[in-house]
């Protein structure tokens, strides 16, 4: 539903779209809940945590996570950081290194540089290792048909205050649940699945599938594109809707690469960048650490029924009908990818937005957790309201991006590409990647609370 008014008291953030709830006790961030009522820092380990941030005075404000995704642990990280009581919620039974490739820009890289460890670093060191490394080699772009490189970029110098990663979503993603769960001692509690989310004029809460409900100032629901909260934000079933696209995506290591001739020039000299660009299909592959480690997604026009479900086991001979009259060298490259590890995702759309990433869930974290702060425990409505105000507009341009460099590429007139390579040149918009979610919110939360209040 739309932001209701007469939010009040505790308030639940909840869904992709940035909507409060029906009494304002529900609001999303990408999917994510933690939370207890207890009023407490609720982190009983706190003395062997207490040198990993600067301490914020105690807000009393209770959390519930739901998700321990990247939007769910950051949101858990940085309402830590502003002196929440946090608690996070996820069904998965255990942590399982699962999917591929995944890409946080320098907008991310500012919120993973600001979080220390125990041992002294920065979470960022730890994904620098298990990152790729373009700073010599570039992106490579090629025309479709011929493999002629037309275009070769060179990423901007570094800022290692804003460090950009691309690695294995699972890799990233078990050093974040660790931070989470082991440093930070914010409580995790596993295999809980969410039957239902409810919220009164002063608290919400979840109901768990045991029956067992647990309640707290503010309810995040982080739990992904099939969010059970969102049905609570909207009032109604939202139910996905293809964006006439797919993905087929794969990683896998470079041992059938290494083993032809033709391919191993990718992985014998350190990571590469590569993409092919037609007629509505694009083809992005890259070698990872020192090329022992490779990974690809091939974005094509799609029809399919997503009514139930979205992702599906891959075959390489739907593969290799996308890539008929393509350079010969893409089907070799897919040819060395065990069937095993290829999947086909269809990219969904909800309505009013389609689900915009990790970085941008990372970036709703920071911006919550600081609203809230700000708020107080007596305004929770306002903090959620200020929140979907400092952050719908910026998310809604950020996904268009998406589709305006897929519809520059998969549309490309060769023709003025001769003329100007540079045309087809991957976007890096200052605006995105230039983004201090903190500093933003810092900057602003006062006057959008008093306009929202």
């Amino acid at each position: 539903m739309a932001v209701d008014d007469q939010v009040s008291a505790g308030e639940a953030i909840i869904s992709d779209s940035h909507t409060n709830g029906v009494n304002g006790h529900t609001n999303g961030i990408n999917g994510h809940t933690n939370g207890v009522r207890d009023h407490t820092n609720g982190h009983s380990k706190g003395s062997a945590n207490a040198g990993l941030h600067p301490e914020k005075p105690k807000t009393g404000i209770s959390v519930i996570i739901v998700g321990a995704g990247f939007g769910g642990l950051c949101a858990a990280i940085e309402s830590h950081r502003q002196g929440h009581s946090v608690q996070l919620f996820e069904s998965f039974h255990e942590l399982k290194i699962l999917g591929d490739i995944i890409s946080f820009g320098a907008n991310a890289g500012r919120i993973f540089r600001r979080w220390h460890t125990s041992s002294g670093d920065r979470i960022s060191d730890r994904l620098r290792p298990l990152s790729i490394d373009l700073s010599s080699y570039g992106f490579n772009i090629h025309k479709f048909d011929t493999g002629e490189i037309v275009l070769n970029s060179k990423n901007p110098p570094a800022d290692p205050e804003a460090p950009v990663f691309d690695g294995h979503r699972g890799e990233f993603h078990s050093i974040l649940f660790h931070y989470v769960k082991d440093e930070l001692c914010i409580p995790v509690r596993l295999g809980c699945r969410i039957q239902k989310y409810f919220e009164t004029e002063s608290e919400a809460g979840i109901e768990l599938v045991t029956g067992e409900r647990v309640t707290a100032d503010v309810v995040i629901g982080a739990d992904g594109v099939r969010s059970k909260a969102r049905e609570l934000v909207l009032g109604y079933v939202d139910k996905p809707k293809s964006s006439g696209y797919a993905v087929f995506r794969a990683w896998f290591d470079n041992s059938g690469m290494m083993a032809d001739p033709e391919t191993r020039q990718f992985c014998e000299n350190g990571d590469t960048f590569n993409g092919w660009i037609g007629p509505e299909v694009h083809f992005l592959f890259s070698t990872i650490k020192c090329g022992t480690d490779c990974c690809w997604v091939l974005t094509h026009k799609d029809d399919a029924d997503i009514e139930e479900s979205w992702s599906f086991p891959g075959r390489l001979e739907d593969v290799y009908k996308v890539f008929e009259g393509w350079d010969p060298m893409c089907k070799r490259i897919v040819s060395k990818t065990p069937e095993d590890k290829l999947v086909d995702w269809k990219i969904v759309y909800r309505d009013p937005l389609m689900s915009w990433g990790a970085t941008q869930a990372m970036e709703d974290g920071v911006t919550i957790a600081i609203c809230l702060r700000e708020a107080g425990r007596g305004n929770i409505g306002g903090a959620t309201r200020a929140f979907q105000e400092i952050r719908y507009e910026r998310v809604k341009g950020v996904q268009k991006t998406g589709e305006t460099t897929r519809d520059m590429w998969h549309k490309a007139d060769w023709d003025k590409v001769k003329k100007d390579r540079k045309s087809i040149a991957f976007p890096r918009d200052e605006w995105i990647h230039g983004h201090d979610a903190e500093t933003h919110a810092e900057s602003v939360i006062k006057e959008t609370l008093a306009k929202v209040s």
